[in-house]
C-alpha cells in the first residue's frame, strides 16, 4: 500500500495521479475533506481507500501496519503562509509529521516528507540544501517555521539518512483550486483575465527591486511528481532536497506567459502590498538544485512559458480542469 497524506490536496493529488500513471492502484488517502471542496480533486483518480487523518493517527499510534505499507508520501499540512495560530502549526506540521516519521523507523517502508523554501527565511543564507547549513536558518513567518523545526528534528535524531524531505518552492499546476488565497498566481492571473482583461501584481517596498520585479523559483507541479516518483524509485538517496528549477524569474515573467498562453496582451495593475506581509514577503527565491543533480536525478525541467502554456491550455481553459488517471 503507498499512503499518501494530503491526498485530497495539491500536491497529494498530484502525486496520487503520477502514481496511477505508473499503473499503482493501491493507494490510501489519508487526508480532512470537512467542507471544503477538495474532494473534487480525487473524482478522476484511482485509488483504494480513505481515512480521516485523526482516525489514521490512532491506528499508527498502536504501533502496528495494518496497512502493509510500501511507502508514505506526507504531503499534508496546513500550507497557509498566514495562518497566525502557533499551536495549530505546531501540532498538525510538526508533531504530525514527527509521528509519521516514527512510525516508518526501523521498517523497509519509505518516507517522503513535504518541508518548503520558506524555510530559508529572507535568502540572505542561500538556498543551498546542505544539512550542516539548516540550523542557522531563519524563517520568516510560522508556516515555515512549522516545517523547518521537523529538518532540525530529523537532523538531530540523526535519521535523515533514511528519509527524504522536500523543500519546495513556487508550486503551480492543475487541482490547486480549492487554495483560495494560496492558489499560484498564474491560477489567479487566469481567472483575472478573464473577467477583467488585466492582472494584478504586488508593488514591490524594496529599492533593488521594480515593481513585478521580484524574482521566484517557479516549479510546475508535473515536475514535482516525477522528482518525487524517482524518490522512490531510488531508496539510497536521502536527506534534504530542493525542489524547484534553479531559475529565478519575475512576477512580470510570469504575467506574460500567461498572457500568451491565453492569447492576449499584456495588462498589469501593480498594487500596494499588504502591511502585514511586508516584513515577511521573499523578494527573491531560487533553489539550489546540484545536490539533486549530484543524487542522480537527471530528467530536465519544464521551462516556466511551457508549463504556463500546459496549465492555462490543458486544464484552465477546460471544463474539467482537474488531473484524470
Amino acid at each position: 500500500m503507498f499512503i499518501v497524506t494530503g491526498g485530497a490536496g495539491f500536491i497529494g493529488s498530484a502525486m496520487i495521479w503520477k502514481l496511477n500513471s505508473l499503473g499503482v492502484d493501491r493507494i490510501l488517502v489519508v487526508d480532512n475533506l470537512a467542507s471544503t471542496e477538495k474532494w473534487k480533486n480525487l473524482v478522476n483518480l484511482r485509488f483504494e481507500d480513505y481515512i480521516h487523518k485523526d482516525q489514521f493517527l490512532k491506528l499508527i499510534a498502536k504501533g502496528d501496519d495494518p496497512f502493509k505499507t510500501q511507502a508514505v508520501i506526507h504531503m499534508g499540512a496546513c500550507s497557509s503562509t498566514t495562518e497566525t495560530d502557533a499551536d495549530y502549526l505546531m501540532e498538525n506540521n510538526y508533531r504530525y509529521t514527527q509521528m509519521l516519521c516514527r512510525f516508518v523507523l526501523g521498517s523497509d517502508i519509505r518516507f517522503l516528507n513535504a518541508s518548503s523554501a520558506a524555510t530559508y527565511g529572507d535568502g540572505s543564507l542561500g538556498f543551498l540544501d546542505d544539512h550542516a547549513r539548516t540550523p542557522a536558518l531563519r524563517p520568516l513567518n510560522m508556516y515555515g517555521y512549522s516545517k523547518h523545526i521537523f529538518d532540525l528534528w530529523a537532523l538531530k535524531a540523526e535519521i535523515l539518512d533514511r528519509i527524504v524531505s522536500l523543500k519546495f518552492f513556487n508550486v503551480f499546476g492543475p487541482n490547486e483550486y480549492h487554495k483560495g488565497e494560496m492558489k499560484s498566481v498564474v491560477c489567479k492571473a487566469h481567472a483575472q483575465i478573464r473577467e477583467t482583461g488585466r492582472m494584478r501584481l504586488f508593488k514591490s517596498h524594496h529599492p533593488d527591486y521594480p515593481d513585478g520585479g521580484q524574482l521566484r523559483d517557479f516549479v510546475w507541479i508535473k515536475d514535482c511528481v516525477d522528482i518525487m516518483a524517482w524518490f522512490l524509485e531510488h531508496p539510497e538517496a536521502n536527506g534534504i532536497f530542493n525542489v524547484g528549477t534553479g531559475i529565478a524569474r519575475t512576477w512580470n515573467d510570469l504575467a506574460a506567459a500567461v498572457f500568451a498562453a491565453m492569447n492576449r496582451d499584456p495588462r498589469v495593475e501593480y498594487v500596494s502590498m499588504p502591511e502585514e506581509i511586508r516584513e515577511k514577503y521573499q523578494y527573491f527565491t531560487r533553489a539550489d538544485m546540484g545536490k539533486l543533480r549530484a543524487a542522480g536525478y537527471v530528467a530536465p525541467l519544464t521551462p516556466l512559458k511551457d508549463a504556463v502554456a500546459d496549465y492555462v491550455g490543458n486544464y484552465l481553459e477546460k471544463a474539467d480542469p482537474y488531473l484524470k488517471a
